[in-house]
């Protein structure tokens, strides 16, 4: 997600897409019968369906903008787009990106500037999704929109272009806030009293391909998606509403026009909608756009420690009869874990009286904790369990955790620390 990456999202490859259409079979008519036969009712709307979206979308969508950027293209960027324009490969980002001269990118005459030796970086534009979360001009999109902004333009859905700031963003969840200058803005307000269910409607609404305004419905596919967009801090919430390339930041609303998610990432084998697209949760947005606007930063806890998932195999050979946890594989020299005493071959269970099921739930109640907190870990060692108390570093930069989580053999993971 970071430098406005094209690489896909793909979880498979060698999907073809199936035209279906409908068979109409002509036979002789019978003597008798009717030339024009009255034709089979359609089915009624599911229990509970909405009989038109419409109002939903009325309400919400004046707070839902259009977000376009410019930027300076890294020589890998440049790269990889060339490379994606040959392929025909689409992106598992629902983020409209290009440069100058590419297909795909309108409104664009000029060409991409040589990049050779002492030449300078072309100009990029890409186009996202992002909404109103207070009247005071507050947006909410994801970090991969803005994080190499130079010119941010925020279109509104009653026609206004006005140029917005970046309040602040976190890589790690892929969030960010900007602002806009004025007052009454319309606005939306995220779902806090119940977590939408597998099963339930949801409309989306963005800028799918710079075109804007865009509303699409589904249902909520499936909840607790781990390891989506290479953030291990996210339990991702699936949704088959189409979106697709600048969808990325935009709103996912329940059926009364609350946010219940961020559009961020796609599985995609064309790099257009299959229907498989993954919102960043409201509960997870709100805290973090918070605190981004409150501070201008968010600031994860760490533990300082590299973690492994427990396989059965893993499981026999300790002697232990379950896989849940996560044991310790390395320490950070001088790390919060290593001066509290956890060393390698523990097995955490819980975390402040919490079960610990997985490597990936450690890493988000780790990174979710502040610096300076404390964390009363529960421990196995050599089939002992003792608790170990660990005060919460400072988590890294994205691009040190990403390099601390290069395997070192094994199935590893990150506990929210950096490795």
């Amino acid at each position: 997600m970071s430098n406005i990456k094209t690489k896909s999202f793909i979880l498979g490859a060698g999907a073809s897409l199936a035209v279906l259409g409908a068979a109409v079979a002509w036979g002789q008519a019978r003597p008798g019968a009717p030339v024009n036969p009255a034709p089979t009712p359609a089915a009624a709307a599911p229990m509970g369906a909405p009989t038109s979206f419409a109002p939903i979308v009325q309400k919400v969508s004046p707070a839902v903008v259009s977000i376009d950027i410019v930027g300076h293209a890294s020589p890998s960027q440049v790269a990889e787009m060339r490379q994606d324009q040959g392929q025909g490969q689409g992106q598992g980002i629902p983020f409209f990106f290009g440069f100058p001269g590419f297909p795909g990118m309108p409104g664009m005459g000029q060409q991409v500037p040589h990049t050779g030796d002492g030449q300078p970086l072309p100009k990029f534009r890409a186009s996202g999704s992002g909404f109103f979360i207070s009247p005071s001009g507050y947006i909410v999109t994801n970090n991969h929109v803005v994080q190499d902004a130079q010119e941010i333009t925020v279109h509104t859905a009653d026609g206004r272009s006005l140029k917005a700031r970046l309040v602040g963003r976190d890589p790690a969840t892929d969030i960010a806030v900007v602002k806009v200058e004025g007052s009454a803005f319309p606005y939306v307000s995220f779902e806090d009293s119940a977590k939408p269910r597998v099963g339930d409607w949801v409309v989306a609404v963005g800028n799918p391909f710079g075109l804007g305004g865009t509303a699409t419905a589904g249902i909520v596919s499936a909840l607790g998606r781990e390891n989506v967009a290479d953030s291990p801090l996210v339990n991702y919430m699936q949704i088959d509403a189409p979106i697709n390339r600048g969808n990325s930041g935009g709103p996912t609303f329940d059926i009364y026009g609350r946010v219940v998610g961020v559009n961020t990432a796609i599985y995609s084998p064309s790099g257009g909608s299959v229907g498989i697209g993954f919102d960043i949760p409201a509960d997870t947005v709100s805290s973090i756009s918070k605190e981004l606007i409150e501070y201008g930063h968010v600031s994860h806890g760490y533990l300082g420690a590299t973690i492994q998932q427990i396989t059965p195999d893993l499981a026999e050979s300790l002697g232990i009869k379950t896989t849940n946890g996560a044991i310790v594989d390395q320490l950070s020299p001088d790390g919060p874990a290593q001066h509290a005493g956890l060393k390698a071959g523990d097995i955490i269970v819980s975390v402040n009286g919490q079960t610990v099921k997985s490597p990936t739930e450690l890493t988000q109640k780790v990174a979710f904790a502040r610096p300076g907190d404390v964390l009363r870990l529960d421990v196995l060692r050599n089939g002992q369990p003792l608790q170990i108390t660990v005060h919460a570093g400072v988590r890294p930069s994205e691009p040190t955790v990403a390099r601390m989580e290069q395997p070192q053999g094994g199935d590893q993971g990150d506990d929210g620390d950096g490795e």
